[in-house]
């Protein structure tokens, strides 16, 4: 499919709250009306231009709590029109990215002008949920609540996503030291983005009745390898543990995509132009290494070899995650790993930005447009993992510097 004309305007997201934290008590829907318009005003796109929404989210059973079709709901409160369609998505922490290439196919195909995506999740707030049965009526004892947030995929009969991830990235040589030292690189990175001002024009404090927050609650400043390298790992693995994973975290992020046409029509200048989009899956317990065949697919369709590619976005899912994919990647295409590694989340990762599954996909497309416009323009790649071992990618093109409105 020919994307030549499909445009990124821009983005926001709210800021990323930490398990439990400031965010608790507000509803991801809620989260997903703030971003959704505060992304159409920061790119000088009114509610009424918006032809259709994509919503990615991970925790049903927290949209629940709030009702059904999240993205109609978000989109009606950031004031779409009524008129206007939209569509919830889960593919995991796949399900932003998902939307961005969905929103990208629907302009390339001339079904749209403007097109928002983005996601959303409240995973503290997932409720406990009762077995069905209940509702008929229990004979004798007392109903087994299950946490939905707990040992994810370990549900459905295969191991926690935290244990395949580990042992797939040992099977390429990453160690504990490797993964330790990445997570570390993360918090740094991401401080010294915050500090010369990269976040300012991504994040939008967010504030309502209930809870305040105006910055990411996961990043942690006094971050250091004697602290990392003194954490327990967890479920069974050895390469993963507190330190480095992200949380099950809290936020929303949309980015608002356009037809050329429509951009040069009202005066807004694009960050970024979509090159390819690419979505895979890979044996369930590869997850690991999901990211690498996503590039190399998307790279592929918009006929890039890696060594052109100026940055890259790799989702943090895990520490190992980033290390494992580039090791794939070396092995494919003779790129050195360091080479690949030193042109990955430049401006830090989910490790300490935070994780809020159904956000991370829009939020990596949006960073590394915004990256790739600070450089004053060149190619990009983001990718992430997704439950079971799902992939998606999206290549990212941009001509000139910091893009926006034009006033």
């Amino acid at each position: 499919m020919d994307y030549s004309d499909v445009v990124v305007l821009g983005g926001r997201r709210t800021p990323f709250g930490k398990f439990g934290g400031a965010l608790r008590a507000v509803p991801s829907v809620q989260l997903a009306a703030f971003a959704l318009d505060r992304a159409l005003a920061a790119t000088g796109v009114r509610p009424d231009q918006v032809d259709s929404t994509y919503l990615g989210v991970t925790t049903p059973s927290e949209v629940a709590l709030d009702g059904t079709i999240p993205a109609r709901v978000a989109a009606v409160r950031a004031g779409i029109p009524v008129d206007r369609v939209s569509l919830t998505i889960d593919r995991a922490c796949c399900s932003s990215m998902t939307a961005v290439a969905m929103a990208a196919k629907d302009i390339a195909s001339g079904e749209a002008r403007v097109v928002v995506a983005g996601g959303t999740d409240n995973m503290g707030r997932a409720p406990l949920l009762v077995p069905s049965d209940v509702r008929w009526g229990l004979r004798r004892g007392a109903p087994v609540l299950k946490d939905p947030m707990s040992d994810p995929g370990a549900d459905i009969g295969g191991n926690p996503v935290a244990y395949d991830a580990g042992a797939v990235a040992e099977e390429f040589g990453i160690d504990r030291d490797r993964t330790d030292e990445w997570a570390l690189r993360s918090h740094q990175r991401y401080f010294a983005a915050l500090d010369r001002g990269f976040f300012d024009e991504e994040i939008i404090a967010y504030a309502d009745d209930s809870a305040t927050l105006d910055r990411d609650e996961l990043p942690r400043r006094d971050s250091s390898l004697a602290k990392l390298g003194a954490l327990a790992s967890v479920l069974g693995t050895r390469l993963v543990t507190a330190g480095t994973a992200p949380g099950q975290d809290t936020g929303a992020a949309f980015v608002v995509l356009a037809s050329r046409a429509f951009a040069e029509e009202h005066g807004l200048r694009p960050l970024a132009t979509i090159a390819a989009t690419a979505s895979i899956a890979r044996p369930t317990r590869e997850v690991a290494i999901a990211p690498a065949e996503a590039i190399e697919t998307v790279l592929s369709r918009a006929g890039w070899g890696l060594d052109e590619v100026d940055a890259i976005e790799i989702n943090e899912a895990f520490a190992c995650v980033p290390l494992a994919s580039a090791a794939v990647l070396e092995k494919n295409t003779g790129v050195p790993a360091s080479e690949i590694l030193a042109r990955t989340n430049v401006n830090g990762g989910a490790v300490a930005i935070g994780h809020p599954a159904g956000a991370s996909g829009a939020r990596l497309v949006l960073t590394l447009a915004r990256q790739l416009a600070a450089r004053g323009g060149g190619r990009g790649a983001a990718a992430i993992c997704g439950g079971l071992a799902q992939g998606d990618a999206v290549a990212l093109r941009a001509e000139h510097g910091t893009g926006g409105k034009d006033l």
